[in-house]
C-alpha cells in the first residue's frame, strides 16, 4: 500500500466519543441562587419579619451555596477531562489499549445480555520499523496518524477505535455480525490502500494485515483479541497464497 499526505479527517471525533456521549451535562449547569423573596416564601416567613441583618445573613449563605455549586461544576469538568486524557493514546486520537479493552468487555457483555451482535476488526501494520529506519521516526509517526485518521473517519459514532500496540489497531463494531464485519474490514482496507500519503516529496510504501471476528458471549477480552488475531493471520496467509 502506498500512503500519501498526513491529512487529519475534517471531522475527527474525540476519543471514546460514543462512551462520553452518554454523559449528561445537566449536572454541570450552574443555577443562580433564589432571590430572598423566594426563600421567605419557602420558609413561610413573612417578608415584613426579616430584619436587615437576617436578610444579609441569608444573602451571604446563598452566595456561599452558589460558590460551592460553581466549584463542584468546575471539579466535575476537570475530572471528566482527566478521565478522557487517561483513556486516550499518547500520540493518536484513539483509545489506548486499557480503554479499548474496557470497551471490548462492555461490547461482549451486551452481546450476551441483549442478544445483539458485535465484532472486532484487528489491523497490524507491516514493516513500520523499516519505515522509521528509511525515512525517520517522524515519517513513521505520520504513517500511524494517517492510519488512525482513516479508521476514525470511516466508522460510526457507535463504534470504537483503539491503538493496541505500537503498530496494532482495533475497531469495535456494534450491531455487526461476522459477515458485516468482514465486509467492513475489506472496505476499510481498500480505503487505506487507495489513500496514499507523501512524506517530504516521497511516497512511503506500507502494507498491513487485518482480520474480523464476531464477539461471542462469555468470552473475555483476551480471548476475543486472540481470535481476531488468528483471523488476521488467516487473511494474511490467503493474501500471500493469492499473490503466488
Amino acid at each position: 500500500m502506498k500512503i500519501e499526505g498526513n491529512r487529519p479527517t475534517s471531522a475527527t471525533r474525540s476519543v471514546a466519543a460514543s462512551a462520553y456521549a452518554r454523559r449528561t451535562q445537566a449536572a454541570e449547569a450552574v443555577t443562580a441562587p433564589p432571590a430572598p423573596e423566594a426563600v421567605t416564601s419557602v420558609l413561610g416567613i413573612p417578608d415584613a419579619e426579616f430584619t436587615p441583618r437576617v436578610r444579609d445573613a441569608i444573602m451571604g449563605l446563598m452566595q456561599e451555596v452558589d460558590t460551592l455549586r460553581r466549584e463542584l461544576s468546575d471539579t466535575r469538568r476537570r475530572l471528566d477531562e482527566v478521565e478522557k486524557s487517561a483513556d486516550q493514546d499518547g500520540m493518536l486520537p484513539l483509545l489506548n489499549r486499557r480503554a479499548f479493552v474496557r470497551e471490548l468487555a462492555r461490547y461482549i457483555a451486551f452481546t450476551g445480555r441483549y442478544n445483539t451482535p458485535a465484532s472486532l476488526i484487528y489491523f497490524d501494520l507491516n514493516d513500520l520499523k523499516r519505515t522509521n529506519d528509511t525515512f525517520g521516526h517522524a515519517a513513521g509517526d505520520a504513517v500511524l496518524a494517517h492510519f488512525a485518521n482513516v479508521l476514525m473517519g470511516h466508522v460510526r459514532d457507535s463504534d470504537s477505535v483503539g491503538r493496541l500496540g505500537g503498530d496494532e489497531f482495533g475497531v469495535l463494531l456494534s450491531h455487526a455480525g461476522q459477515e458485516q464485519a468482514a465486509k467492513k474490514a475489506d472496505a476499510l482496507a481498500e480505503t487505506l490502500k487507495t489513500s496514499p500519503i507523501r512524506w517530504e516529496g516521497q511516497t512511503i510504501d506500507v502494507s498491513f494485515a487485518y482480520g474480523a471476528f464476531q464477539l461471542k458471549p462469555g468470552d473475555n477480552p483476551d480471548q476475543a483479541m486472540a481470535r481476531a488475531d488468528e483471523a488476521m493471520y488467516r487473511q494474511k496467509r490467503q493474501a500471500k497464497a493469492a499473490a503466488g
